[in-house]
């Protein structure tokens, strides 16, 4: 029940917003199986690191872009072209054919245009969403509509690995284009909440990009992407390597987790305060990567995935409250761009340099590297606190 204290967060626009977010993420969550059409095409691992990654990268680049396109185009029509985007750049993999080392280069381009679409959709909804939830329950309304992608993050793999496993590769990426399509239409009902005339007046994407919290929130923020790409990008190899089937397990665990912590203790950075919650959040999600090195079966995966999942409920909505609070709705965009960028920037590094980790040391080394990275996390906000950068 809506109580004076307790301005409204559900709305029909946040409830619509949410299933769109959904069937992006789960379009998404498709590509995590990727990995093993490359292997299958004759890629190594260094080549997931870099067909994966290079998305990524592409996310990653554009965001001084995207977030000024948000800004002055609108969450909504932003969030329209991502869509699209989304929608029908799947069938373009069909295209390629099965010859990897032939297509190698266009597949690198098509993973390049599909981040840039990833990319939009992410940083538009997330915006949307800051600008139609009451301010005292911010973090509240940023978690919880995270829901919607977690849950879509763990259906998009177990979708995709039916789909592969009983029509095919066509059907994979038909997965994947289908769920946009969903998002797409999902969206389009809804009102524009950039109001015309609270336009940034000239503060720059690297004007924002510079203020000490945002160089805080954005350290932090790579190295959160620099473990999710272990988690994205390298699960599925090793649990094939480690003779584990069915790999969705720890998607599914993991977002099971994310979502019954963000249930239960939604409001807890509401109420504490966003640096108060983060270093709990880095730790159990870099510990939940370091247990992968013991994975040896179903039980230990989908346990891993728990760790790791809880660790990811918290630090998301954390960190992107954290960087939002307090800014005028003008640079929302440009600050969710940066918040995002971040996290791209660490994912592709993450998919790079953990590929050619995997390829040298072995997959147990990989997933010690990413949870160090999580755990370094600790050691940047003692810094910022010496500096007063918190």
């Amino acid at each position: 029940m809506n109580t004076p204290s307790q301005p409204r967060l559900y709305s029909a626009a946040f409830v619509a917003m949410a299933v769109a977010n959904f069937a992006a993420a789960a379009s998404f969550g498709v590509f995590f199986l990727f990995p093993l059409l490359i292997e299958k095409h004759g890629g190594t691992k260094t080549d997931i690191g870099l067909i994966m990654g290079v998305f990524a990268l592409a996310a990653t680049l554009c965001r001084p872009w995207v977030a000024e396109l948000i800004d002055r185009l609108g969450r909504k029509h932003s969030y329209t072209i991502g869509s699209l985007l989304m929608t029908l750049l799947p069938c373009g993999y069909l295209a390629l054919g099965s010859d990897l080392a032939a297509t190698y280069l266009l597949l690198l381009a098509l993973r390049i245009v599909h981040g840039v679409g990833l990319a939009l959709c992410f940083t538009a909804c997330f915006t949307y969403v800051a600008d139609i939830v009451p301010p005292a329950r911010l973090n509240e309304g940023i978690g919880m509509f995270g829901i919607s992608g977690l849950v879509g993050l763990a259906v998009g793999p177990s979708l995709a690995e039916l789909a592969l496993d009983r029509w095919g590769e066509p059907a994979f990426f038909f997965t994947a284009s289908g769920l946009a399509a969903i998002g797409l239409v999902c969206h389009l009902p809804l009102a524009e909440t950039l109001v015309r005339g609270t336009r940034a007046g000239g503060v720059s994407f690297f004007a924002v990009l510079r203020r000490p919290k945002m160089v805080l929130v954005s350290v932090l923020a790579v190295l959160f992407g620099f473990g999710l790409a272990a988690a994205g990008n390298f699960v599925a190899p090793l649990a094939v390597e480690r003779r584990i089937a069915f790999v969705s397990l720890y998607f599914l665990c993991y977002s099971a987790a994310a979502v019954l912590v963000r249930l239960v203790g939604g409001r807890l950075a509401d109420r504490f305060g966003e640096r108060r919650i983060v270093p709990y959040a880095l730790s159990i999600t870099g510990v939940g990567l370091l247990a992968l090195t013991l994975v040896n079966g179903q039980f230990a995966l989908a346990a891993a995935g728990l760790a790791a999942g809880c660790g990811h409920g918290l630090l998301y909505p954390a960190l992107n409250s954290w960087a939002i609070r307090g800014e005028p709705a003008a640079v929302r965009g440009k600050v969710t761009g940066i918040y995002t960028g971040a996290l791209d920037a660490g994912n592709f590094s993450g998919s790079l340099m953990l590929g050619l980790v995997g390829e040298w040391y072995g997959m147990s080394v990989l997933f010690i590297v990413a949870g160090c990275a999580l755990l370094t996390g600790l050691l940047v906000l003692a810094w910022g606190n010496r500096n007063s950068l918190c």
